[in-house]
């Protein structure tokens, strides 16, 4: 070993059973830089020289097994060349270890994400912990590149084409039982047995686990071209070759090559290499610490509450008391009567048996989980979280009954999705306890949480605002106390210039198509569909009000005959069985460009005015924002990001244009020249 070995120990048993330990130095988290890919290889030749009886690869993190590879490390990759170099380490010393003539097994417990379920794939066996925390992935697919130490090449022959695929398509996480199942996982075990299981596994070399003849023959060169067309045509339906190259990359490597393990590992490294330096794979790297900023918002806060109430069992009220509940939080839900409250009760009931699949388990959400019509829980929680409509003085008046009964540092946090936190403190003794938590719908599907703090909120009650929002598995985003708040706020110029081009004549099949065309999730027609017209024309009206914006006349006409969207079988479009029926419509690229132009001209010009008027604290927290509240292009890397990316200088010629063109909302914000000015253009 040398003086820099710090990351790896090895410890040998009564049994000759080699234990090696990851533990990376300096880090909360088993991640592989360089540094640590080379200390493992030289661990496994010392192994090797040993002739142990078996290998057990095991983490000394309390978190997880292995999180992957050092995402810091993209950052400061700058050619082909050096990503290159960098697979090729990764690779060498995970076919070091799947060469062992040994048995090998990888002890897993909690996350075992890309890198490391590559090099859990190159083991013998796996064993993982049976608890919800513990779970499998390979989500390079998110980073905008695919596995490149092997993963593909290895997960394919052991679960067969089909399974392998969809895991790295979707980059989504299995559970360990569920990793079983698809032949991944070798022993799932509590953790009382993880070291039993791994030593049995050792002493007894059973057969490595085979796929079935249907997922070997799924790999075939007969059924390869034709499932790789098939999977092409799903992937397009969620992510456009241009904007994602990389599952398609993915899709020819494994069609090309899932007979050669040789010259998969070969086609994988020069392909991920090919990516890593893509904008998109860039931009990708760059969502993923705006996440990771997000989670360690709250972080310092010791807050621990236990007793969550919620007033409103309505759509959003009823969600979120589920989710608390899903979560390990008791909640109490209150609303006018037992009747109002059934129907949360069942969606909830639904969420749990989705999401937890045990009975044991969803009983026991169920029973966290409690109807309270007559508000008994208020006096007992920890946080009361007020999701009632949206109307100033019925909730100043609702804080009028519930703050005398509260305890006295408990938080009450509302739910508004648009009303000013100074609109409603007037109604409180102690108006430092209000903050607000504004979720989005759907609430178990959307990740982020505006954290907004009012004049009066004080800075302890923000802080624990947030580390509840992170001990709900979700992400806060701190924004001050204005109209409409962040995403509400740039959200709404957006859809009213889809409604004024609805109400031009323009298609809302065309106007859609323009804005996924540009990489949103979905149009801003079918979006305004979804959330309801009148829920729009009434934050719209909100926010015009202390704005002085111009609510297009077709929104309130489509609201006053009845066609509020989806909910109500019409809107914009015709619904059936809850989907939208659209007409097919044609339109050049010239006329998509200029919808484009004029649907995200509009958001970006709104971007720009929030973060000079300083509504939340940074570019990077405004790109987060609308990338998990809204969806917004990921591989744009968020508004922000995109305007530096563009040009500030070129973005600002074309609202110009615009406003000659259109009219004064298109006017850009005076937050331009100085962007305009530390760009240079």
């Amino acid at each position: 070993m040398t003086d820099t070995d710090n990351h790896f120990r090895a410890e040998t048993d009564s049994d000759n059973i080699v234990w090696l330990h990851f533990d990376r130095a300096g880090s909360g988290t088993n991640t592989f830089s360089t540094e640590a890919l080379h200390e493992l290889d030289r661990q496994l030749q010392s192994i090797a020289t040993q002739c142990p009886r078996g290998l057990v690869i095991l983490s000394d993190k309390p978190n997880g097994f292995i999180a992957g590879a050092d995402i810091e490390s993209f950052t400061r990759i700058e050619t082909e060349q050096q990503a290159l170099d960098f697979l090729r380490l990764g690779q060498s010393v995970f076919n070091r270890l799947a060469a062992y003539t040994l048995p090998t097994v990888a002890l897993i417990h909690g996350f075992c994400m890309g890198g490391g379920t590559e090099l859990a794939l190159a083991c013998r066996y796996r064993v993982t912990r049976d608890d919800p925390a513990t779970r499998l992935a390979l989500p390079e697919v998110r980073l905008g590149i695919h596995p490149g130490w092997g993963g593909s090449a290895r997960l394919t022959p052991l679960v067969g084409g089909l399974k392998a695929m969809d895991l790295m398509l979707t980059g989504r996480s299995l559970a360990g039982r569920q990793a079983k199942r698809i032949g991944l996982v070798d022993s799932v075990v509590p953790e009382r047995h993880l070291r039993a299981a791994a030593r049995r596994l050792i002493l007894e070399a059973p057969a490595p686990a085979r796929p079935g003849w249907l997922d070997r023959l799924s790999n075939s060169f007969i059924a390869r071209p034709l499932l790789a067309t098939v999977m092409r045509r799903q992937v397009a339906k969620r992510a456009p070759q241009e904007h994602y190259p990389a599952p398609y990359a993915l899709i020819d490597i494994w069609r090309q090559h899932a007979n050669d393990t040789g010259a998969m590992l070969e086609a994988e490294a020069q392909s991920v290499a090919r990516l890593i330096n893509d904008p998109t794979a860039r931009n990708l790297v760059h969502v993923f610490f705006l996440q990771e900023q997000l989670k360690g918002l709250g972080r310092d806060s010791d807050y621990r509450p236990e007793h969550v109430h919620v007033v409103g069992a309505g759509t959003m009220g009823g969600d979120i008391a589920s989710w608390c509940a899903l979560r390990g939080f008791r909640v109490t839900l209150q609303d006018q009567s037992p009747e109002r409250i059934a129907p949360a009760m069942q969606r909830a009931h639904a969420l749990f048996r989705r999401k937890l699949k045990q009975p044991r388990e969803i009983t026991a959400a169920m029973d966290r989980l409690l109807p309270d019509h007559k508000g008994l829980g208020v006096a007992r929680a920890d946080i009361i979280i007020e999701a009632i409509f949206e109307d100033a003085d019925v909730k100043r008046g609702l804080y009028r009954e519930l703050e005398p009964r509260m305890k006295t540092d408990a938080i009450l946090a509302t739910n508004t999705s648009s009303i000013p936190l100074e609109e409603l403190t007037e109604a409180l003794a102690r108006p430092g306890q209000l903050v607000g938590l504004h979720f989005f719908n759907p609430v178990a599907k959307m990740q982020l949480v505006e954290v907004v703090n009012g004049a009066s909120t004080t800075a302890e009650v923000s802080a624990q605002a947030m580390a509840f929002t992170r001990q709900i598995d979700r992400l806060p985003l701190p924004v001050t106390s204005t109209p409409g708040f962040l995403v509400n706020r740039i959200l709404m110029p957006y859809l009213m210039e889809a409604v004024t081009l609805e109400s031009e004549g323009v298609a809302p099949g065309l106007i859609d198509r323009a804005a996924t065309g540009f990489g949103m999730p979905m149009g801003p027609v079918e979006l305004a569909d979804s959330v309801g017209l009148d829920i729009c024309l009434h934050v719209a009206k909100v926010l015009a009000s202390h704005f002085n914006a111009e609510i297009p006349e077709r929104l309130q006409q489509l609201v006053d005959v009845g066609r509020l969207g989806r909910k109500s079988g019409r809107g914009f479009y015709e619904y059936r069985k809850g989907k939208a029926v659209k007409p097919k419509v044609s339109g050049s690229d010239a006329q998509l460009e200029e919808i484009s132009d004029r649907l995200m001209l509009r958001l970006l010009n709104e971007a720009v005015s929030c973060v000079r008027e300083q509504v939340v604290g940074s570019n990077d927290l405004l790109d987060a924002g609308m990338i998990f509240g809204t969806g917004f292009a990921p591989f744009r890397g968020g508004p922000m990001h995109h305007i530096q990316s563009t040009g500030a200088g070129a973005l600002q010629a074309r609202l110009q244009q615009c406003t000659s063109r259109y009219g004064e909302r298109f006017t850009p914000d005076p937050g331009w020249d100085s962007l305009f000015d530390t760009q240079g253009g």
